[in-house]
């Protein structure tokens, strides 16, 4: 009998008033962990200051590599002049970024996030994408969008006119659908390794534009809030809900991507897009690790097909984390995690960094659990998915998983600045994920409709596929067989029973070579190795 060959995936009401109760000044419980008696002490201290304390502006004396979580003293040197002017309050308050932080959840709202009691309800023209359509949850938008600069101001608008000179159309539509603030499945573009890289380029130029624009209105938001704290002595924090504009730390953006070839072309475009033009000496470090340019890629291998060597031509390394940091001049890669405005990473290296995974270089001993900079991001892009898919889509899911938790530390901020909806631990409802693959998967379907949880509702795109069975040109054989599950909670114990009593059988009498069973997940990989092995199977292990 041939050899066995179970293969697992290759690698590894918006307005609302919150209620002013008049709260009893906080107690620290020393038997709480730190960050827990901070939280405490601040829901209990919303509406209350001591007598006599004058406002509190965050990090007055911050370096780089501090655990800071807001604007460095670099950053609030920035220029106020215009923040002072009533128009920019205007232009701020009727942008959907402040529309969108601002909102306060009511109770019945929370219950149907938590329920998911919303349905797929409206649809749209997914126009430049054939047989398609935009369908979505929430209120009806009224469409995408052709003007990329209407939610758009200051030096980005002025640098992203001169950089994006050409092919606007489809950048602006998926921008403003992005700019929106709804979760967002596009699970039909065509990617640069299946000859899309025209597409593939403007679906990316928008996520990071809309990345760009959310860092850029957090910073001034709470730039401006610093320098009217500075000019008024008298300000009230607590008893004004407008100063209420950080969470528990500093990074609002994750990129998760799956090799290091795509995380190089996605953060020097991000880098093209920025308005700020000093790159500190970290730049060399990063060329180093990830490539310089496509000139030092391999030539491709004309025995594998073309979608092949463009995907696998550069670093297919899927273990990376890092942090990128957006000061008033500069961009700043590797900064210390709690100084990052944005992190990009492999869902397999922030999963091991979760879990404490990670080797300490000096000592050589697992590095401490520390995931609190995931506390308070609030925008999520998962790009290439369907090659997420064929590496360990459990550590995606498990990723994702801890996102938006309470912090267990408590690290440095002043909790009286932080917004209501984290305290509240409603930051998962306020929190857009983008999911982007070239097909759509089961898993992919399930992570959406499970862990996207956005008051502002979803977008998906829904598409009608021709048949592809006539135009298979190699007539190879195939037999697809039924199995009968009581539910969908036992669909996988029902597979694997039948494999093992209908299928197995087969296999021991058949007089056929080498076998190849494929495992879509690791579970079900090991538990298929296990039963292999009861058998006493002669069979080998193709894993991460």
């Amino acid at each position: 009998m041939g050899k066995l060959k179970p293969v697992s995936p290759m690698a590894t009401p918006r307005g609302q008033k919150r209620r002013r109760d008049k709260p009893k000044r906080p107690v620290l419980d020393d038997g709480l962990p730190d960050s827990s008696a901070g939280i405490i002490a601040a829901k209990a201290a919303r509406r209350e200051k001591p007598p006599n304390e004058s406002p509190q502006v965050l990090h007055q004396n911050d370096d780089d590599d501090s655990d800071d979580c807001n604007v460095s003293s670099e950053d609030e040197a920035h220029d106020m002049i215009s923040n002072k002017s009533d128009a920019f309050d205007e232009m701020e308050s009727s942008c959907s970024f402040q529309r969108h932080v601002t909102h306060v959840l009511a109770n019945d709202e929370v219950n149907a996030l938590v329920n998911q009691k919303s349905k797929f309800k409206w649809e749209m023209p997914a126009e430049e994408i054939p047989k398609s359509k935009w369908v979505g949850t929430g209120e009806k938008i009224k469409g995408p969008s052709d003007d990329l600069f209407v939610d758009v101001k200051g030096k980005l608008k002025d640098h992203w006119q001169k950089v994006l000179s050409d092919d606007l159309n489809y950048r602006s539509r998926f921008f403003s659908l992005c700019n929106s603030y709804r979760d967002i499945m596009h699970c039909n573009k065509k990617p640069f390794y299946l000859k899309g890289s025209k597409v593939d380029s403007s679906t990316m130029d928008a996520y990071l534009m809309h990345a760009l624009s959310h860092v850029h209105r957090t910073r001034d938001v709470v730039i401006k809030n610093d320098a009217k704290l500075r000019n008024d002595a008298n300000t009230d924090v607590m008893e004004d809900d407008s100063y209420r504009d950080q969470g528990f730390t500093r990074p609002k953006v994750l990129f998760l991507l799956p090799l290091k070839s795509i995380a190089r072309r996605i953060v020097k475009r991000l880098i093209q897009l920025s308005p700020l033009t000093q790159k500190d000496n970290s730049m060399g470090q990063f060329k180093k690790e990830f490539g310089e340019s496509d000139d030092e890629l391999e030539e491709p291998n004309s025995s594998k097909p073309t979608d092949f060597n463009l995907l696998f031509a550069g670093d297919v390394e899927d273990h990376f984390l890092f942090g990128i940091k957006f000061t008033k001049k500069s961009v700043k890669l590797y900064s210390n995690f709690y100084a990052s405005d944005i992190i990009v990473a492999s869902p397999l290296a922030l999963k091991l960094k979760i879990d404490g995974g990670e080797v300490t270089k000096k000592k050589g001993r697992p590095k401490e659990n520390d995931s609190d900079f995931l506390s308070s991001i609030e925008i999520v892009v998962v790009d290439y998915a369907d090659v997420i898919s064929m590496q360990n889509w459990s550590h995606l899911h498990a990723v994702l998983e801890q996102l938006n938790h309470l912090p267990s530390k408590e690290h440095v901020t002043n909790v009286m600045r932080i917004r209501p909806w984290y305290l509240d631990e409603q930051a998962r409802y306020y929190r857009q994920t983008i999911i982007l693959s070239s097909h759509l998967t089961p898993e992919m379907n399930a992570l959406f409709n499970g862990l996207c949880l956005n008051y502002e509702g979803k977008i998906k795109l829904a598409t009608e596929f021709t048949g592809v069975l006539p135009k298979v040109q190699l007539e190879i054989r195939q037999v697809y067989e039924r199995f009968d599950a009581s539910s969908i909670g036992e669909l996988d114990d029902a597979r694997f029973e039948y494999f093992c009593t209908k299928v197995y059988p087969k296999i021991q009498e058949s007089d056929e070579g080498g076998v190849l069973l494929f495992a879509s997940s690791y579970f079900e990989y090991i538990r298929l190795s296990s039963f292999l092995k009861s058998q006493d199977a002669s069979f080998c292990r193709i894993g991460e």
